[in-house]
């Protein structure tokens, strides 16, 4: 044991409560502006402020009314391990067991990065159920060393700086992507105009601009998958292993910067997905895919951010597409081009919007990596800290 450090339960160093939904029979008890909490409601950040359930005062009454300042820990299913602390009084149904700190032995912050860190070991509590469940005494049984109360808000003092800068980052990189809808509904329609250009934009089918190959694998390339967040993707890399046939000399080919339609219906894209290949070298994807050839990079560049867009996606396929009776799309390579887009005609004006997209792209990609580096340091801070390989200075004699 750590110098200074006692082992606790979370049963002894607070109160635990379980949620409770309170009977649907009555109209009065929902639809007030207090959250009713559910496990969707956790993991979007430190504060819980809302729910997409809400409850009046009588139905928090009727539920087990929690203060400000309760850390909240999902017990059951896929989701154990979502945490958050309340910001304000709110109730919760019964799959988040609620921990109310004593002020006198445990800081709230403190306990719910101590949580966080031991999410994986609590989940294993649940066992081999069919619906995994940490119930409340077995949750209230789990066991840590935990340090004064000086030393447990200095460390929480500490995380919290770095939560609070991935939480700027979140919000400029939402900044940005308002900024890329702004582009797609003004820049990339032409409503807007760069500087210097006056050339024209006109109304065109996807096949005068372009042109579908048919290159068919030669044996070296490597198959890929279209992911929507991440576009064109290894399959062994992404998905673990590849899913290809045991012959992909049928496959058809991607060149670096081709267009590829994914015939297949995903999340907010039900009629197939459109991305560019930002690969550079040749890969192989499925014969059901369609793949073509952009009269120019930037043009490329502009569809693949056009359709980045899953209503502008679905406005464009929906007149082309055919769903068959097993939710397969039926719609050729050809059929796929024949919808139209409004599109600038001058390759310098296309070059330079592409440019405008290569740019945001950009600063994403750094945003991302960003998060990513400080999102490891803080894991490495909190398996540090919160164990006492790392002790702090509190100031306290």
């Amino acid at each position: 044991m750590v110098e200074g450090w006692q082992k606790a339960s979370i049963g002894e160093i607070g109160t635990v409560v379980t949620g409770t939904t309170p009977a649907t029979a009555s109209k009065n008890y929902y639809g007030g502006d207090i959250p009713f909490v559910a496990p969707g409601d956790l993991g979007n950040g430190l504060w819980v402020r809302s729910a997409e359930k809400t409850l009046t005062e009588e139905g928090f009454r009727a539920a087990k009314p929690l203060s400000e300042g309760a850390v909240l820990f999902t017990c059951i299913g896929a989701t154990i391990g979502k945490a958050g602390i309340a910001a304000r009084p709110l109730a919760t149904n019964q799959q988040i067991n609620a921990v109310i700190c004593d002020p006198e032995r445990a800081n709230n912050l403190f306990i719910y990065y101590l949580l966080a860190l031991r999410a994986e070991s609590i989940k294993r509590l649940a066992g081999a159920q069919a619906v995994p469940i940490v119930n409340k005494s077995t949750f209230e049984d789990v066991t840590a060393p935990l340090p004064p109360l000086p030393e447990q808000r200095k460390i929480a003092a500490i995380l919290r700086t770095w939560d609070e800068a991935l939480e700027k980052l979140t919000k400029l990189r939402e900044a940005k992507k308002r900024r890329r809808v702004w582009f797609r509904t003004h820049l990339f329609t032409g409503k807007v105009r760069l500087p210097g250009f006056s050339g024209e934009w006109r109304e065109v089918r996807l096949s005068e601009v372009l042109h579908e190959h048919r290159l068919k694998s030669s044996g070296a390339e490597e198959v890929y998958s279209v992911s929507v967040h991440k576009g064109l993707v290894n399959q062994i890399e992404h998905l673990g292993r590849s899913f290809s046939a045991a012959s992909t000399e049928h496959y058809n080919r991607v060149l670096p910067g081709d267009v590829v339609y994914t015939k297949s219906p995903t999340g907010d894209f039900p009629l197939g997905i459109i991305k560019q290949s930002k690969i550079d070298r040749e890969v192989i994807v499925s014969p059901l895919y369609g793949v073509f050839t952009p009269r120019t990079d930037a043009l490329g560049v502009i569809l693949d951010a056009l359709f980045e867009s899953p209503v502008a996606t679905k406005n464009y396929l929906r007149p082309l597409v055919q769903k068959g009776a097993k939710n397969t799309i039926a719609v050729t390579n050809s059929q796929f081009l024949e919808g139209k887009l409004r599109l600038p005609m001058d390759p310098e004006e296309q070059a330079a919007i592409a440019e405008v997209v290569n740019t945001s792209n950009t600063e994403l990609t750094l945003i991302d990596a960003e998060s990513e580096a400080l999102t490891r340091q803080k894991r490495g801070l909190m398996q540090k800290l919160l164990t006492g390989q790392w002790r702090v200075n509190t100031g306290v004699a």
